[in-house]
């Protein structure tokens, strides 16, 4: 992995932290493809249970793509392997482990979508959010044309179609973010959340995440497969473990299986 993005382990949290401040934390094939290796880790690690995503330093969180290679002809295809998969996976919001956004700094275009392929997103103060694609003659493909689905359609359009950004504390009105602090307090809030979350059984977990948001997108899958992980969730060893543990007043030991 090159020091475009940085990992740390804190316990049970993975911490990736895109390392381009010089940049802005923009985006470059070979960065997004770290972060799609990131996911398969945590995707395939059991000791993994929750993944924090943020940024170096405190101007931004990320640019979004990399204007200068863009324009310099760099090609931005991802490669249809493991990573370049689960980096598309993230922005669809179909990765099985809770994600945390870490909104260090301002996140525009393909920045903002990375955050929005989280689940739960900690802004500092300073925060700005926004999808300026159409101020270059292009859109959003990362998944910001899905922005109506955590939005107001009338909102959505005048983001996207100004492309002007919005502040924190607008983004917080609008549901678009969980919680804003100080700067300085940012990681903290955002491990701590993840920590919480992490501490919750892993097939719960990614039940509860695949389940909301198809309840958003589409009812009728959702409640297909309600159906289905019911049966394997409600009958899994870590649902025995969970009842156990209530029963005997103790922290349960999850295996996700």
């Amino acid at each position: 992995m090159s020091d475009e993005l940085v990992r740390e382990r804190r316990g049970a949290v993975l911490v990736a932290r895109l390392n381009r401040p010089d940049a802005r934390n923009a985006l470059t094939p070979q960065l997004l493809r770290g972060i799609g290796a990131v996911i398969v880790d945590a995707e395939t690690d059991p000791e993994i249970r929750a993944v924090v995503l943020t940024g170096t330093g405190d101007r931004a969180f990320c640019a979004g793509m990399d204007l200068r290679a863009f324009a310099a002809g760099e090609q931005t295809s991802l490669g249809d392997d493991d990573a370049g998969r689960a980096f598309l996976r993230l922005t669809e919001g179909a990765v099985t482990v809770p994600l945390v956004g870490a909104a260090n700094g301002t996140a525009l275009a393909g920045g903002f979508e990375l955050l929005l392929g989280c689940d739960v997103i900690i802004a500092s103060s300073e925060a700005r959010f926004g999808l300026p694609e159409v101020k270059r003659g292009l859109f959003p493909a990362g998944g910001g044309t899905f922005l109506g689905t955590r939005v107001g359609l009338s909102i959505a359009l005048e983001m996207t179609l100004t492309g002007e950004p919005i502040s924190a504390e607008r983004a917080y009105e609008l549901g678009l973010v969980n919680a804003v602090v100080p700067p300085d307090d940012v990681m903290e809030t955002a491990v701590a959340m993840a920590e919480r979350i992490a501490a919750n059984g892993p097939l719960a977990l990614a039940a509860v995440k695949e389940l909301v948001r198809l309840g958003v997108s589409d009812p009728a899958r959702a409640r297909e497969r309600l159906h289905e992980l019911r049966d394997v969730v409600f009958n899994s060893e870590d649902a025995r473990e969970g009842a156990m543990a209530f029963v005997e007043k103790r922290t349960p030991i999850w295996h996700g299986r």
